[in-house]
């Protein structure tokens, strides 16, 4: 299977925060289909230990999350619409007329689309359109009133999710999809596993994927308390915004070195240890300051401190229908985490934690 054809497949699953369950049963299949055996937290992340035979071997996490951005409906109107609340952020902007998908409590998918006031019903009102509230957005799936909807069994708490496809770029470099962020860092940690099938380690390797990231890094609380790590990584997906006059996230540049977000600063231990690896391995990297979070902000301040950091590729116009992303990017990202994953040895584990 082609990378392209690979990424098609995990970023055309459809879940979202508190509904990870349709990526989640697709990592599972792929690990037991490696021969590993997965367990689960409490919260249904799921991950696999590759348990070294290095006498107290240090344990490090590498960790994507399953959820995508997504709603929940917040209420069924008289006319059969619905409103929603945000799983995770938004801009309001990119939601209208789009299609989605409003999974029921007993698992029917019922398509949606979201609408907005046509420029004809403007005409002659006065009215200048503004920016909306995402609980003024009109959710139709084009059923006659409430009644009728509800006998489809959607009730309040229904997910709704995005519907698209996921196709490359003229000029092959590039895919066109939903959810880069995080079905980047899922087929990331199932490739690595592969990779690292057989392969005697100097370290125990944690490996797989939390939930409830974009509402909280709510699942990577619960995972390095259950699994105890030395060290931590996200791997995840963050915006580029090279297409905004911005250099800080260019588009195929190479691996995001997340030197600082609102809710974690680099340390200079973890800072020299991936310096020196994506030098020694000719990784091409970007600095990036971010202006939101990853999993690394809520695992290194778990269990007295973990060391953490975010091993990441960006992409344009992530928290939409359609982000553009690099295949190059992903392939610098694989070789990078094969590197970091092989390299942490004791001493080296030592190191980084000497801040």
């Amino acid at each position: 299977m082609s990378l392209f054809d690979k990424v098609k497949e995990i970023t055309e699953i459809q879940a979202t925060s508190g509904f990870e369950g349709p990526v989640r049963e697709f990592m599972k299949k792929r690990m037991i289909e490696l021969g590993y055996e997965p367990e689960f937290d409490g919260l249904g992340g799921i991950f696999v230990t590759l348990k070294s035979k290095v006498e107290n071997a240090p344990r490090v996490m590498f960790a994507s999350h399953m959820d995508e951005v997504g709603f929940m409906v917040s209420s069924i109107k008289a006319d059969g619409t619905f409103r929603v609340v945000a799983l995770g952020g938004w801009n309001p902007l990119v939601v209208s007329a789009q299609r989605f998908t409003l999974f029921t409590q007993e698992g029917k998918k019922i398509p949606l689309v979201t609408g907005g006031l046509p420029p004809h019903l403007l005409r002659g009102t006065g009215a200048t359109p503004s920016l909306p509230a995402i609980s003024d957005l009109v959710f139709d799936g084009g059923f006659t009133d409430k009644a009728e909807a509800e006998s489809f069994g959607i009730r309040q708490g229904d997910v709704v999710i995005p519907e698209t496809e996921a196709i490359l770029t003229a000029n092959g470099k590039n895919v066109m999809s939903k959810a880069w962020d995080n079905r980047y860092g899922c087929l990331m940690v199932l490739e690595l596993l592969e990779f690292l099938k057989g392969k005697e380690l100097p370290a125990t390797l944690i490996i797989g994927a939390n939930v409830q990231e974009e509402v909280g890094l709510r699942g990577a609380k619960v995972s390095t308390t259950k699994f105890n790590p030395d060290l931590f990584f996200a791997i995840d997906c963050s915006p580029a915004s090279d297409t905004f006059g911005d250099d800080n996230g260019i588009l195929g540049a190479g691996v995001t070195m997340r030197y600082f977000d609102p809710g974690h600063i680099m340390l200079p231990g973890m800072k020299k240890f991936l310096i020196e690896t994506a030098e020694q391995n000719k990784i091409k990297t970007q600095a990036y300051m971010a202006k939101g979070g990853t999993d690394a902000g809520a695992a290194h301040l778990s269990n007295g401190g973990v060391p953490s950091t975010t091993i990441g590729v960006c992409a344009r116009y992530i928290h939409s229908h359609q982000t553009i992303f690099s295949l190059d990017d992903f392939t610098n990202a694989q070789n990078y985490v094969r590197s970091i994953a092989t390299r942490l040895d004791k001493a080296t584990v030592a190191e980084i934690k000497n801040y």
